[in-house]
């Protein structure tokens, strides 16, 4: 091919510096232009609409990036929230049970100082600090001892009624043997009948025994200490009774109760003075003088 035959485009028309002139003449009347009357506000506009999908698809590995990262600043970020919030629930809600156990302790306390204050005799407040070592016992052991003046037989109450009798006694503890202990006996009376009878423990709970079928007695009963013994004070509250039995040919019924007092519950317990001093044993009777005969002779008889 022969390029010499070529026409040569650069050598047509008008040469480079005018070109460069007139460039730079349009340049200047649309900069002119453009700042006095505005002629490419529209190419502006029009230009930028036709850019910024190409501005997008530039800036979109960028912005993703930018995301992600907030993504997950933002999901550590609430972790660590998260944890600090479920941190201090824990917290709260420990202090939340203390307070209640304090506010029903303090609720407790006040029950029994009114009992205290309003009953006659001198009662001794005390704490209960453990359960025995046999749980089936039903024993509980208070901070009251000999150094508290405590006597084995006294009985102890709480702000609703009877919850057992002290059985044994150390220089500075004591032993309650609670009235759902099977070998625990109280003397009761119905509030609403008035009849007598005896309360008893069989391990967890209590029952009247010995009662005939006959006897006027129904749920919801009120038992109460009689008081015809020398231990328990009469009218101290002491269970309900939950259940009757009347089985067919027996001669006893049975009869359930529910003990009216925290036995198992109680934090602090009144310890209660005995009703009075156990009677003297009565001395034994003396033996009848034998009346010696006289013996008489022939001789006194003449």
């Amino acid at each position: 091919m022969n390029f010499a035959n070529t026409p040569s485009f650069t050598s047509q028309g008008l040469g480079p510096g005018a070109r460069l002139i007139l460039c730079v003449l349009a340049s200047l009347a649309l900069l002119v232009g453009d700042s006095h009357f505005g002629l490419m506000d529209r190419a502006r506009d029009a230009i930028s609409v036709l850019l910024y999908p190409i501005q997008r698809a530039v800036n979109l590995p960028l912005t993703a990036g930018r995301h992600i990262g907030d993504f997950f600043v933002t999901q550590a970020e609430l972790k660590q929230e998260n944890d600090r919030l479920r941190s201090v629930e824990l917290a709260q809600s420990g202090r939340l049970m203390r307070l209640q156990m304090l506010e029903r302790e303090l609720a407790q306390l006040k029950a029994l100082n009114q009992l205290k204050v309003g009953r006659s005799d001198r009662g001794q407040l005390a704490e209960v600090l453990y359960t025995a070592r046999d749980p089936f016992s039903y024993k509980i052991i208070i901070d009251k001892g000999l150094d508290a003046g405590v006597k084995p037989g006294l009985p102890v109450i709480d702000e609703q009624g009877l919850i057992g009798q002290i059985t044994r006694v150390q220089p500075l503890t004591s032993e309650i043997t609670l009235i759902i202990n099977k070998n625990q006996m109280v003397p009761v009376v119905n509030l609403r009948t008035g009849q007598r009878t005896l309360l008893y423990g069989y391990g967890g709970g209590v029952e009247v025994r010995y009662l005939s079928s006959g006897s006027d007695i129904r749920p919801g009963d009120q038992l109460v200490t009689s008081g015809i013994d020398d231990l328990y004070q009469e009218g101290i509250p002491v269970a309900r009774v939950t259940r009757v039995d009347r089985p067919a040919g027996a001669a006893f019924a049975r009869v359930l109760c529910q003990s009216v007092a925290g036995v198992q519950s109680s934090r602090y317990v009144l310890i209660l003075p005995a009703r009075s001093a156990m009677p003297p044993e009565p001395a034994p009777a003396p033996e009848p003088a034998v009346k010696k005969k006289k013996k008489t002779t022939d001789e006194d008889a003449g």
